[in-house]
């Protein structure tokens, strides 16, 4: 049986304060921030060990990287990203 959380297909809580999204609530929210990460460390390494094209592909890499990470968490956010005050919606 399907947990409750995850039945809206949300992977990500709403942020209670804020705007954004908060922690993960389904595995697959855990496996987007690792690729994430494990892709960071990808373009850091190919960053430290470039030379000028290869530090410009670094960059352009991690911007696409985190343009797609926070498209993905934006719409698998429950409730979507919206400033929330800690009140009650």
């Amino acid at each position: 049986m399907m947990h409750k959380s995850t039945e809206d297909g949300a992977w990500f809580a709403p942020k209670r304060l804020g705007y954004g999204a908060g922690l993960p609530i389904a595995w697959q929210g855990w496996l987007v921030i690792a690729v994430y990460v494990a892709t960071l460390a990808g373009i850091g390494l190919l960053n430290h060990m470039g030379t000028g094209g290869r530090r410009t592909a670094a960059f352009v890499l991690f911007l696409l990287a985190t343009g797609l990470f926070l498209v993905i968490t934006a719409r698998r956010t429950r409730g979507g990203w919206k400033w929330r005050s800690g009140k009650e919606d």
